[in-house]
């Protein structure tokens, strides 16, 4: 359980737009696959069931293009609590040589899934995402 979490992404032929290098829709469905996975691998599987997370904002910048083929490492870090239902997200996609090609900050609602209504993240749900606190 951690705040961070990682993953690699392949550019493939159908993700690559006119311009010869990854589409900007599908870094955004990425920045969601990389989030969703990062809940599910590090949530408690309670809290999994019962809650999902819908996107409320994107704030995107692009540094540098990837083409076919090319592989990328997406890292999402969650730096601070949640505010009420929202938590931020800060997600930065690195090329093969590590330089960071696309940063982003994305902001996520929790959903109570049998309501489907917004609700405020529980401490204990957000607990498995929050950075230990150094040793003394």
């Amino acid at each position: 359980m951690a705040n961070r979490f990682a993953m690699t992404f392949t550019a493939k032929a159908e993700h690559i737009d006119e311009m010869g290098h990854v589409n900007n829709a599908v870094w955004v469905g990425w920045m969601e696959d990389v989030a969703t996975s990062h809940w599910k691998h590090d949530g408690r599987p309670q809290d999994v069931a019962a809650y999902a997370w819908v996107v409320t904002r994107h704030e995107i910048d692009y540094r540098g293009n990837v083409r076919e083929g090319d592989v990328v490492e997406a890292v999402t870090e969650i730096r601070e609590g949640p505010s009420g239902a929202r938590f931020d997200r800060h997600i930065t996609f690195s090329d093969a040589s590590g330089k960071a090609i696309v940063k982003a900050k994305t902001t996520w609602a929790m959903v109570d899934r049998a309501t489907g209504r917004l609700m405020r993240v529980p401490a204990e749900v957000a607990a498995p995402f929050m950075e230990a606190p150094p040793a003394s």
